[in-house]
């Protein structure tokens, strides 16, 4: 590279081979999700109690569980209902913060005010206590799960969204909207929201890893999908009952949810740095 020439923002693979693993997880998860059957050996439910605790091995690549079930399949068919919790919970949490944060923005001075200590509340508590308050208070189930989850982001994506306003609402082509006599609304929607929510629509996807992560913590807490259903949270809650004899019931899970989250909270990076870089 000659001297004063800026770096490339995109590479060939071979030199961000992290990133191309991370895309080839994702791809992955994708078929896992949309196709189980096509990847899935056996059914995830069918059980078998001859083939019970069956270590890793030819006839079952990652083991068997206590009911003679092959944990591949399991995990397969789980990448389904453990993503479809993260994902949900986050666009409850974006679509909830965007709407507080724009408000909030676009507010007077006291109502501002009183948005954002009400936020600054929710901040206050750790985001797996709040959803296991949230829970406690509206009841098990995976939609109660996923609202809990979901509120408990909402106050990073609110904060966010309303300091994006905050910048956006002085700016010359609002101001220039304005005075050709366009409606508070119509500037609102075509001008302020989309430049808003560019930034936070990133914070989002960094964000998918940890709604995964929680999911996944509180299915292990026993808040999640009931036995027999596959989740990799229920599956690590059931499986740590037998780790001395069959850590592979732990250990493939667990995996499961590191590598997703990993390869989600990447890609996330990526697009940050390069959004970073075009000035977003």
């Amino acid at each position: 590279m000659r001297a004063g020439q800026s770096r490339p923002a995109w590479r060939w693979p071979a030199s961000r081979p992290g990133l191309w693993l991370a895309w080839a997880v994702l791809g992955l998860l994708l078929v896992a999700v949309l196709l189980p059957g096509w990847l899935a050996p056996f059914d995830p439910l069918a059980a078998d109690a001859r083939q019970a605790y069956q270590a890793p091995g030819a006839q079952f690549w990652l083991g068997s569980d206590e009911n003679g079930r092959d944990v591949l399949s399991r995990i397969i068919h789980g990448a389904r209902p453990s993503l479809f919790i993260g994902l949900a919970a986050t666009l409850v949490g974006l679509g909830a913060g965007t709407l507080l944060g724009l408000l909030a923005g676009l507010a007077p001075a006291w109502l501002d005010n009183l948005l954002m200590r009400g936020v600054d509340v929710l901040l206050a508590f750790p985001d797996l206590l709040l959803a296991l308050v949230i829970i406690t208070l509206f009841g098990q189930g995976t939609s109660n799960l996923i609202l809990a989850v979901g509120i408990a982001a909402v106050p990073r994506y609110a904060r966010l969204v309303r300091a994006q306003t905050l910048s956006i609402r002085n700016a010359g082509f609002v101001e220039a909207a304005i005075t050709l006599g366009r409606r508070p609304l119509a500037v609102v929607v075509t001008h302020v929201l989309p430049n808003a929510v560019a930034p936070v629509l990133i914070m989002a996807t960094i964000g998918l890893g940890g709604a995964i992560t929680a999911g996944a913590a509180l299915s292990f807490l026993g808040f999640g999908a009931p036995p027999p259903a596959a989740e990799w949270g229920g599956m690590l809650a059931i499986g740590r009952n037998f780790l001395a004899n069959a850590p592979w019931l732990v250990a493939w899970p667990a995996l499961a949810i590191t590598l997703s989250v990993i390869s989600i909270s990447v890609i996330g990076r990526d697009w940050l740095r390069r959004s970073e870089g075009k000035g977003l």
